[in-house]
């Protein structure tokens, strides 16, 4: 994404204006799977947008194919690097996903891995799928309404355990609240 300075300075000064503030580094990567969460709200895509302005990142995501049905909207999704899903026709997201990341030199797709601004009992595994499966790692972002911060957390890199690797992400979100709800941390092991 070209750094317009206007828009730079435009979304700095909404982020200053809401009282939200951008925390932990945006880690030097070539490619990368982002994953924002808690994601309770619709305010959480006008943060993320915001802030994604502010930082002057490129990001690849997923939006809803309905939003595209409004020119001037549609324009600007394309223009923030959405790109439209038909979330009722799922197969095959997961497979052009990873393609994408393998033909692209520098490419950042983010997701929401919960997949649904409403509360859930688990995680939707495709942000953990298409990572794996692009050999890439998981950079968490969250959105923490308590102290108005927009944070990046380390890298993560993937091991071949799905449902110990999305535990351990789950439980790296535990401090951060979310709008409406927080993340949904994983049931502890029996003993």
């Amino acid at each position: 994404m070209p750094r317009n300075a206007f828009a730079l300075w435009l979304a700095r000064s909404l982020l200053r204006v809401g009282g939200w503030r951008l925390v932990g580094e945006f880690p030097d990567l070539p490619k990368a799977v982002l994953i924002a969460a808690p994601h309770s709200s619709n305010w959480d895509g006008f943060w993320g947008i915001t802030a994604k302005v502010a930082l002057g990142v490129q990001l690849s995501v997923l939006g809803k194919h309905s939003l595209f049905k409004v020119p001037l909207l549609a324009q600007l999704l394309r223009w923030q690097g959405v790109i439209p899903v038909d979330r009722n026709a799922p197969h095959g997201i997961i497979e052009q996903a990873v393609a994408a990341i393998r033909a692209q030199p520098a490419i950042w797709y983010a997701i929401a891995p919960e997949g649904t601004r409403k509360k859930v009992s688990q995680w939707k595994p495709g942000f953990w799928k298409i990572a794996h499966h692009a050999g890439v790692p998981v950079v968490p972002a969250y959105f923490d309404y308590s102290s108005r911060t927009i944070g990046f957390g380390p890298p993560i890199e993937l091991s071949d355990d799905m449902d110990a690797d999305i535990a351990r992400i789950q439980r790296w979100y535990a401090p951060y609240k979310g709008r409406n709800h927080d993340v949904r941390q994983p049931d502890s092991p029996s003993s």
